[in-house]
């Protein structure tokens, strides 16, 4: 165990050599590549911060034109909500009016659908009345009647009686 902690001269010379050469090795291929990266991502970094300034410079130079602008728009603004306020009357008065004559029309439509309907109704009653007036008649005289002319007699019966 003594011989493994002890010093040999001839190992810690090849020891130093080698570290001296992988220095020197390390020197030669990674050193420069290694500052280069450095000096480049220096220059970088300086540029970025030029870009920064002069885009800060902009932004400021760009804000005062947009408060300017702003104020423009502020009076544009209100010239234009004192038209729309004009305009919103004339359109409302418009729909009002448009609304009225769709109702009025709309009012004259059911009119209308309504009187049809009453007239299909009343013209089926009259059907169904004839029918049975025909049955009733048939089965009070205990024969069959001849459906067609006594269908013709109920229908001129029906047809003079008061429409109303």
């Amino acid at each position: 165990m003594d011989n493994l902690l002890a010093l040999e001269p001839g190992m810690l010379i090849w020891t130093f050599v080698t570290f001296a050469l992988l220095l020197w090795i390390l020197k030669k291929i990674a050193w420069k590549p290694m500052l280069s990266a450095l000096e480049n991502r220096e220059g970088k970094i300086r540029d970025d911060l030029q870009k920064a300034e002069q885009a800060r410079d902009e932004a400021e130079r760009m804000l005062n034109e947009h408060k300017a602008l702003l104020q423009n728009s502020e009076a544009e603004a209100r010239n234009i909500i004192d038209e729309a306020k004009t305009t919103a009357e004339q359109m409302k008065q418009g729909i009002i009016d448009s609304a009225n004559e769709q109702a009025r029309q709309m009012t004259a439509q059911a009119k209308a659908e309504i009187q049809r309907e009453k007239d299909t109704a009343l013209s089926q009653l009259r059907e169904e009345v004839a029918d049975l007036a025909i049955r009733a008649a048939g089965k009070i005289l205990g024969e069959e009647l001849d459906e067609n002319r006594h269908r013709k007699m109920v229908d001129d019966f029906i047809g003079n009686l008061p429409k109303n």
